[in-house]
């Protein structure tokens, strides 16, 4: 599965159809979900997304505009709440911070699914049953077969988001494989003894998001200049995440491409980001790397493999010593039993590349001592 999404352009009157479909949407959740707490707190009667579906009909004879609104989009809102229910009792049973599910207010839902059909694409204009035909700004060629189509509204533009199941595309066997350890100094460094550098998006865009952030306070609440406020602060903060994901898919594209194989630790990253590194790890965003990283080797038919973090930086990766004192500073490693020195990242590295694929470390680090 493959997603493209496209900036989409409607008209005014369009426009004004969308909001009125979201604001029905969101409704629609709301109403769902009050019913099903009121179900449960009254009669411990817990109602599924099918128990609500059966109603649709009868909600189209009360109440009209619902009729303007594409069947499957109702029946994917109920199964958006479903999802938020499963959710909650997953993470009951795993004992963590639950979350119940919330009700929706106004501006917090911001997008409509069409899960099955009821929308086309011919050339650059996109057809949503219910909406009509709206001018799309085709910015590269769909692939594979259409499944699901969202409509979403981001900072006062709307986009389209048309998930495609695509073949892969298996790219040429290169014989390489590479050990990969993050970092907050450098983003990546690799068995290969490549440093990449850690763009720092968040920390460089901090001093403008200060003064916008200032700035929304000082407005008051529902004034007009209060919401102009709030969406200059929003478009920062899209800006900060498009950067950081366009430097992730260059970066994840570059290792794939070299490698048949790339070995990363399998790190906790939500767990890492409280405490003094509440910033840093955020900003770093590993998680999304791994992610992209992972789709774009199935795509390709390359190999990722997450291996056991434990002691990578504390190891030798040559004679197996192990301990503590082995890391002398954040950058420097001296093995307290041989006596060798390196970067501690390209150790770690090496560590990491040697415990999916042992024999490919040790051409590497022939390689490397001769």
């Amino acid at each position: 599965m493959k997603a493209f999404r496209f900036r989409l352009r409607p008209t005014k009157a369009q426009e004004a159809a969308l909001l009125e479909q979201l604001r029905l949407c969101r409704n629609l959740y709301n109403a769902a979900l009050q019913e099903r707490r009121d179900a449960y707190r009254k009669a411990g009667k817990t109602i599924t997304a099918y128990d609500q579906m059966k109603y649709l009909s009868e909600i189209k004879e009360a109440l009209p505009e619902y009729k303007g609104v594409y069947s499957q989009v109702l029946q994917d809102v109920l199964k958006r709440l479903e999802k938020a229910f499963k959710a909650f009792f997953r993470r009951v049973k795993a004992g963590q911070t639950p979350g119940y599910p919330t009700f929706k207010g106004a501006g917090w839902y911001d997008s409509i699914c069409y899960p099955q059909s009821g929308f086309s694409v011919t050339g650059d204009v996109a057809y949503f049953s219910k909406i009509g035909n709206i001018r799309l700004r085709l910015s590269r060629p769909l692939e594979g077969k259409i499944k699901t189509a969202t409509i979403t509204r981001d900072c006062g533009a709307w986009y389209v988001s048309y998930v495609c199941e695509v073949e892969a595309q298996p790219l040429p066997a290169t014989g390489s494989a590479v050990g990969v350890d993050v970092g907050t100094t450098y983003f990546c460094i690799t068995s290969d003894g490549e440093f990449t550098e850690n763009p720092r998006y968040f920390k460089s865009s901090m001093a403008k998001l200060r003064v916008k952030h200032r700035s929304l306070s000082r407005k008051k609440r529902g004034s007009e200049r209060r919401k102009k406020a709030k969406g200059a602060v929003a478009k920062l903060h899209r800006k900060v995440s498009r950067q950081r994901l366009d430097f992730h898919h260059k970066t994840a594209a570059k290792l794939i491409r070299e490698n048949d194989l790339v070995a990363h630790e399998d790190l906790n990253v939500s767990g890492m980001g409280r405490g003094n590194m509440a910033r840093s790890i955020p900003d770093v965003g590993w998680g999304q790397f791994f992610s992209l990283l992972s789709q774009k080797a199935a795509s390709a038919a390359r190999t990722v493999i997450a291996v056991d973090p434990r002691s990578t930086s504390q190891a030798r990766h040559n004679c197996g010593h192990t301990c503590k004192a082995n890391r002398v500073s954040q950058s420097r490693f001296v093995c307290q039993s041989c006596g060798h020195t390196a970067n501690a990242d390209w150790n770690a590295a090496l560590n990491i590349l040697g415990r999916p694929c042992p024999s490919v470390v040790n051409v590497a680090l022939s390689a490397s001592v001769h």
